[in-house]
């Protein structure tokens, strides 16, 4: 059993230790990244779960993000990450399942990722040739998901920083 919280300023450094030890160490070159740099994580869907012991087992954040040259919001879903020791248990699909319905009950329409597909295509993420990721991201891995009707139509081009 976990129990889900928002991410806290207090939680801040357990996060960050989780996210290096799940991910290569370099993370922090990657081209999300840049469009992270400065910019506030939207704290409403920043989701840590712990344990029955409160030990920290999985979190996920979101970043505000911008397409193309009409400059459409978007969510930026990254990094969720699950302790070895909690991976296999569903962790990872109750933090994005959970944090998609509190992305749309706050009123965004558009989230998108760096991924698999053949994981994330369990919660209705695809690739859509219209978007474009800073390089050097694979394109295959860009994919987003819609969460109102009609919430990528004409929406296209780069993504960039709110800051840019």
């Amino acid at each position: 059993m976990f129990n889900l919280a928002t991410e806290t300023e207090a939680d801040r450094y357990e996060v960050e230790y989780l996210y290096d030890l799940a991910f290569a160490p370099g993370r922090e070159a990657l081209s999300s990244y840049r469009l992270r740099e400065g910019v506030t994580p939207v704290s409403e869907l920043c989701l840590v779960a712990r344990d029955n012991y409160g030990v920290l087992a999985g979190a996920i954040r979101y970043w505000p993000v911008l397409i193309g040259r009409t400059r459409d919001k978007a969510l930026l879903l990254g990094p969720v990450a699950v302790h070895p020791t909690y991976q296999g248990e569903g962790l990872g699909s109750l933090l994005v399942r959970e944090s998609l319905d509190r992305a749309h009950g706050v009123g965004w329409k558009r989230v998108i990722l760096v991924g698999d597909v053949s994981y994330y295509k369990k919660f209705e993420f695809e690739r859509l040739d219209t978007l474009v990721f800073p390089p050097p991201t694979n394109p295959e891995r860009l994919l987003c998901r819609g969460l109102v009707l009609g919430a990528f139509d004409g929406v296209g081009g780069l993504i960039g920083s709110i800051l840019s």
